[in-house]
């Protein structure tokens, strides 16, 4: 079940990182891949921020992330390079708008999906608290690490029912799929969100009294070292506005 993986027992193999340096580095895809910031300056130190999701899945063994990564995003950027100046009028647009979107909003939907999969939700939270952040962002985000593989589950249990019964593209009862898929799994959805918020406050999150935490984090070699890489497009950025 994909929200195993977010169980503080899981045994996970790889090098790990401290959830602080996941999320840094997560922001700074944000702000200089997607967000585009840092203009010329910035320009050669992009590349290497997109191509951090694949040695980090790498390094945590998993390798189907890292090659399906690779996959979507060369697909993207080759359109782009070769039916780019190829091509004219709406052609032409869908196109760049289409390749545009994934090399720009790939990077950090995959680095989302790391910081998700390896980080439980004791660690998130230990981290959290000891950056100080208040329980009215951390509760709804320890929700949300609990939410999307949950519903992911869910979602891919209702298709196995609904392939048994022909619901699906292709099958006799196609008609059927917004009301036989959609809406159960919204209704699901709905649920899980109640349900988790209730977990999290039966856990002790949001009391008076402060929550105390068995998870250990803390920042090692690995974490300077990713640190590093992360602070340097902020550094030439600096160094653009400064010249």
């Amino acid at each position: 079940m994909q929200g195993s993986l977010l169980q503080p027992d899981e045994k996970r193999t790889g090098i790990t990182f401290d959830p602080r340096t996941k999320m840094f580095l997560l922001l700074t895809v944000a702000v200089f891949v997607l967000g585009g910031a840092g203009g010329k300056n910035v320009d050669l130190l992009a590349p290497m921020l997109c191509v951090l999701p694949v040695v980090l899945f790498l390094l945590a063994g998993k390798w189907k992330r890292a090659f399906t990564y690779v996959l979507i995003y060369a697909a993207a950027y080759l359109c782009f390079w070769y039916f780019g100046p190829r091509t004219t009028g709406i052609v032409n647009f869908l196109l760049l708008a289409l390749c545009g979107i994934l090399s720009r909003f790939l990077p950090g939907i995959m680095l989302g999906m790391y910081l998700i999969e390896t980080t439980t939700v004791s660690e998130f939270t230990a981290a959290m608290s000891k950056m100080h952040v208040t329980d009215k962002i951390t509760i709804p985000l320890s929700v949300m690490f609990r939410f999307f593989p949950t519903v992911a589950d869910e979602f891919s249990s209702i298709n196995a029912a609904m392939r048994m019964r022909d619901i699906r593209l292709g099958g006799k009862n196609v008609t059927k799929m917004i009301e036989y898929r959609l809406v159960p799994l919204m209704v699901c959805s709905a649920k899980i969100g109640e349900e988790l918020n209730a977990a999290a406050l039966t856990r002790g999150l949001g009391g008076e009294v402060r929550r105390t935490n068995v998870c250990k984090i803390g920042f090692h070699m690995q974490d300077i070292l990713l640190f590093l890489i992360a602070l340097s497009p902020y550094a030439a950025w600096i160094a653009g506005l400064v010249a």
